[in-house]
């Protein structure tokens, strides 16, 4: 006996039919997986010299930008240094998947072409190596933490949801992009400079109790600005993240 046929019908615009879509996308999650192996491989994952590169770029990165935080402040201590370290790492998990995600569905040439899938399946494959290339990081993050002699405590481990959160969000942006650079191609050239922005907008380079008061809008203006601010009480100083104030501020409670 034959296998069943399926045909895929084009529909005229807006959203397809969701439950169908999501299903297609539930089934397919073993190509998914099979697709995101792949696209490590080709970025040299599975060499030790690309996964040593993935860990010395962001490393490369924080010494550079510590060295320039000394020169301007004229000061800086080791809690400075590792919030910066495990910012950026955390930082680069959004920001690689925002690029890989835009360019996901532009750049899938004849696969889109030839083959009946749907196309969500590339930017969340991009948000899944994205993480992956993140993972590494946290061991590398945990012997820094031990080098600068920053407090361990069990609160670490509220860095399992965080993550969680952060890759959320890596995945929503990844397929706003993709969509976005769909129908107008020029937007991925933006992307470098919108994550630069966002870099110099977000606690990354400074702590966020270091805010002046007068930028204190940047709080609510950046999606990023709580989940980094919580990352690096998590990781950094080994606290309860504190949700309780970002929560009073987004509902405007007292």
């Amino acid at each position: 006996m034959s296998a069943p046929l399926e045909v895929f019908l084009p529909f005229k615009g807006g959203l397809p039919p969701l439950r169908k879509y999501l299903s297609q996308l539930y089934s397919r999650r073993q190509f998914m997986a099979a697709f995101a192996r792949s696209e490590l491989r080709r970025q040299n994952y599975g060499s030790a010299f690309g996964q040593v590169w993935l860990i010395l770029n962001p490393l490369l990165l924080s010494a550079v930008y510590f060295l320039l935080i000394v020169i301007i402040s004229g000061h800086a201590d080791k809690a400075r240094y590792g919030h910066l370290t495990a910012s950026l790492f955390i930082f680069y998990l959004v920001t690689d998947a925002i690029v890989a995600g835009a360019k996901s569905i532009t750049s899938g040439g004849r696969l889109v072409l030839n083959s009946a899938f749907p196309r969500l399946m590339l930017p969340m494959s991009a948000a899944v190596v994205s993480l992956f290339k993140f993972l590494p990081t946290l061991l590398v993050l945990v012997v820094f933490h031990a080098l600068l002699g920053l407090p361990f405590s069990w609160t670490m481990l509220w860095a399992i949801p965080l993550i969680a959160l952060f890759f959320l969000f890596a995945l929503g942006c990844a397929i706003f992009f993709a969509c976005v650079n769909v129908y107008f191609r020029d937007a991925q050239n933006l992307i470098p400079y919108l994550t630069r922005t966002l870099l110099y907008l977000s606690p990354v380079l400074y702590e966020a109790s270091a805010l002046k008061s007068n930028l204190q809008f940047l709080k609510n203006i950046n999606p990023m600005y709580p989940l980094l601010d919580m990352w690096s009480r998590v990781m950094v100083h080994a606290q309860l993240p504190n949700c309780t104030s970002y929560i009073k501020r987004c509902y405007g409670l007292p």
